[in-house]
């Protein structure tokens, strides 16, 4: 069974990462994001391959040429994740706070 890819896989590699930021500035082609990294443009399309599974890429066919441009709202999906893990510790700290002000207030 092939488990879907999603936006998390995406950002697990290194590479991933370096091409994401790349194409923030803007789209582009393999061979460019090639030239970016010291691996193979096989690997590169490999990178970008998933990246494009995951919906963080969108490709447009541009005359013989593929495009590459970053899916800025499939990058909220990790935004949300972390807004409620972030929640979640602010809660836990705020727990352990009034844990240690009841403590200290025994230890008077």
């Amino acid at each position: 069974m092939e488990t879907r890819r999603d936006v998390f896989q995406a950002i697990a590699d290194p590479t991933r990462r370096a091409i994401i930021m790349l194409l923030t500035v803007g789209a582009m082609t393999p061979n460019a994001l090639a030239e970016h990294f010291n691996s193979s443009r096989q690997a590169v399309s490999k990178h970008l391959q998933i990246l494009t599974e995951c919906e963080v890429l969108k490709q447009e066919q541009q005359g013989r040429e593929i495009h590459y441009h970053l899916n800025a709202d499939k990058m909220k999906d990790i935004e949300i994740w972390l807004e409620q893990f972030r929640q979640l510790l602010a809660k836990r700290f705020n727990q352990l706070d009034t844990v240690l002000e009841q403590l200290k207030s025994k230890g008077k």
